[in-house]
């Protein structure tokens, strides 16, 4: 019988990439805290995750026709949005360094977090394989 990863690992293997997405959103974001007129973005990582669940349990949508909408997880989950500013600069640039920063180490955590739980999965499935 063949292993099937979707359902040994769930909407994880999702999270891990939605981190990644999002570490490389927030970098961009710090690196651009000094341009003029830089809007900071972000993608919504809990649509991600709804998009994810519903393709792991089978309850995707599904397009029956060319008139509607596109409902998949490239076209609506992972579309980065704009951040709303507490206090945009005189210059127009919205980023705030500090809390971009706090939110890409929450994110780095947040992926090592996904990361071990994955790589336990992995090592338990190895021993299940090896009847350990």
């Amino acid at each position: 019988m063949a292993i099937s990863f979707d359902n040994a690992l769930g909407v994880h293997a999702q999270a891990l990439e939605a981190r990644v997405k999002r570490a490389e959103v927030l970098a961009n974001n710090l690196a651009n805290a000094d341009t003029p007129g830089f809007k900071a973005r972000d993608v919504d990582f809990q649509a991600m995750m709804q998009k994810a669940q519903q393709s792991v349990s089978g309850f995707e949508m599904a397009r029956t026709d060319d008139g509607h909408m596109d409902t998949s997880a490239d076209s609506a989950g992972g579309d980065l949005l704009y951040r709303t500013p507490h206090q945009p600069s005189l210059d127009g640039n919205t980023v705030d360094a500090q809390q971009e920063q706090t939110r890409f180490m929450r994110n780095a955590m947040d992926y090592q977090a996904s990361f071990q739980f994955l790589s336990s999965k992995f090592s338990g499935l190895t021993k299940a394989i090896k009847g350990e």
